[in-house]
């Protein structure tokens, strides 16, 4: 069984491609996952690089952006390739099957604090 879930925020904006012939969608971005425990009190974040597909992808590039918190699942997948200098490269990545926006924006567009109906109270003269 390969199944992974990850809850974690986006380190950039996500890259949107398409695929030659078909156009399919692809999206990739890097999730910075923060780990339960710690060595010495110290916060450590692992960097996952994530692959989306489909219209999932074009509505992860248009909804979701850096710093936003949104969950993954998917599965493990490894594979190489030769680079340009002749040297074999090995990459492990998430393939999301699923995406779940914690955080979103409305095309990239930050949602106001107060909807324009809606007026900030003043919590200085609740006495409790």
């Amino acid at each position: 069984m390969n199944k992974v879930i990850l809850i974690g925020r986006l380190t950039k904006d996500p890259e949107l491609k398409f695929t030659p012939g078909n156009g399919t969608a692809v999206a990739t971005f890097t999730l910075a996952v923060d780990r339960r425990f710690s060595k010495d009190g110290k916060k450590e974040t692992d960097f996952i690089p994530v692959v989306v597909w489909g219209k999932q992808a074009e509505a992860t590039a248009q909804y979701v952006g850096k710093g936003k918190l949104i969950g993954v699942s998917g599965r493990i997948q490894t594979r190489n390739y030769e680079a340009k200098d002749g040297t074999k490269r090995y990459v492990t990545e998430i393939v999301s099957e699923e995406v779940q926006f914690i955080e979103w924006t409305t095309n990239k567009q930050e949602i106001s604090e107060y909807p324009d109906d809606l007026t900030p109270v003043d919590d200085g003269e609740i006495p409790f």
